[in-house]
């Protein structure tokens, strides 16, 4: 990608990139940078937009709160720059908000997360709880699954997450027999620890909201403390292929992830992406964090065609009538709240580290950011 230095105004159109390449996320959201990279490659291949190419000017904020804000003020005062793809973690989001709000810019954010936000500043590309802990909820306790344990990062998306999933699981006569939470960095020890409260009590499933290499190895110390997924699974949001392969496909097979896409889903627009995705990184697989970075992207490009313009209003009004044949579906932004409309999927993982897809919605699921309802009636699984 482009530096700062080497592009201007006149080469193309000049976006942000604010991904961290390390730090404790550093695979997921290398899997955001590559996404956005293959997407942007793929539409100045063709011409660019308006016979310009896309110009991408990249920093890696390392994982520090702190250098996404000074990051992202640099991207908009020096750099000029006011559309920015970038943020994993939702406190790297909210630490963002304000410096993008306060310079009328536009960040495209692709992560899944809590929800209960609203941006005329921010396009949210990524998952809400109606879009996949609900359905997550659903399923589990239809397939006997009344006694949850919840472990999580302690920030605001694990949090939220499994408040979310409390409120679900507890209003449908479920359980949740503990709820524990452990530094964004857990150690062994501290996993270990966790490990044992679930042999102890002994939960239908265990509901993780760990990320980065905590999670990882959580997976891993799950199976050499004797844990069985095909009788207390790890259910997630966020544990997708990549991470899988890193920590080896027999030890997560029979885990459970609920997400809008895995690289199985059958689609021939699935299978363009698949494709395209070996031809630049080879053997690394595409997952849930690389599909919507590509994506929003590709939204991205049409609502430049359609606007003519990086102007932040003209953006989001052309993006809100638009829409993208996505690897994971047809993909369209809510007017009402500028999040995304996807499609809930249910997978449990293989041996061979991609997913059997056990359920999935029959259409797009409207974006529901204050989850005004559960939506057991629409979202049952039969």
């Amino acid at each position: 990608m482009a530096s700062s230095q080497s592009s201007s105004t006149d080469e193309g159109w000049r976006v942000g990139v604010l991904f961290s390449r390390s730090g404790p996320t550093g695979v997921t959201e290398s899997e955001h940078f590559f996404g956005t990279a293959l997407a942007i490659e793929e539409v100045n291949s063709i011409g660019g937009v308006l016979d310009r190419p896309i110009v991408p000017v990249a920093y890696d904020p390392k994982g520090d709160t702190a250098e996404y804000r000074k990051l992202a003020t640099k991207l908009m005062v020096e750099d000029e720059i006011n559309v920015i793809f970038g943020c994993s973690r939702s406190s790297s989001r909210k630490a963002v908000l304000p410096v993008v709000e306060r310079n009328n810019a536009l960040l495209w954010y692709c992560s899944f997360y809590e929800g209960f936000e609203y941006s005329p500043n921010i396009i949210y590309t990524g998952a809400l709880p109606n879009q996949n802990s609900v359905q997550l909820a659903a399923y589990l306790l239809q397939n006997k699954s009344t006694k949850f344990f919840l472990v999580g990062a302690d920030y605001i998306y694990p949090r939220e997450s499994n408040r979310i999933m409390r409120d679900v699981v507890e209003q449908h006569g479920g359980e949740v027999l503990d709820e524990v939470y452990l530094p964004l960095e857990a150690t062994s020890q501290e996993l270990k620890d966790v490990l044992r409260d679930i042999q102890a009590v002994q939960p239908d499933v265990v509901f993780s909201t760990l990320v980065g290499q905590s999670a990882r190895m959580f997976y891993q110390l799950y199976a050499e403390a004797g844990l069985d997924p095909k009788q207390i699974p790890i259910a997630s949001l966020s544990m997708a292929e990549e991470e899988i392969r890193l920590i080896g496909p027999g030890l997560c097979a029979g885990h459970i992830t609920s997400a809008t896409y895995f690289g199985s889903v059958a689609s021939e627009s699935n299978r363009r992406f698949r494709e395209l995705w070996r031809s630049r990184f080879g053997d690394r697989p595409t997952s849930t964090w690389s599909e919507m970075a590509y994506s929003q992207v590709h939204l991205f490009a049409r609502a430049l065609q359609k606007a003519g313009s990086l102007d932040r209003k003209k953006l989001v009004d052309a993006v809100r009538s638009i829409s993208f044949d996505s690897p994971e579906g047809v993909i369209t932004i809510d007017a009402d709240n500028n999040h995304c409309s996807l499609t809930p999927r249910i997978g449990v993982c293989r041996p061979d580290g991609q997913f059997d897809i056990v359920w999935q919605a029959s259409a797009p699921v409207k974006p529901d950011p204050y989850l005004s309802t559960f939506g057991f009636s629409e979202f049952w699984l039969r």
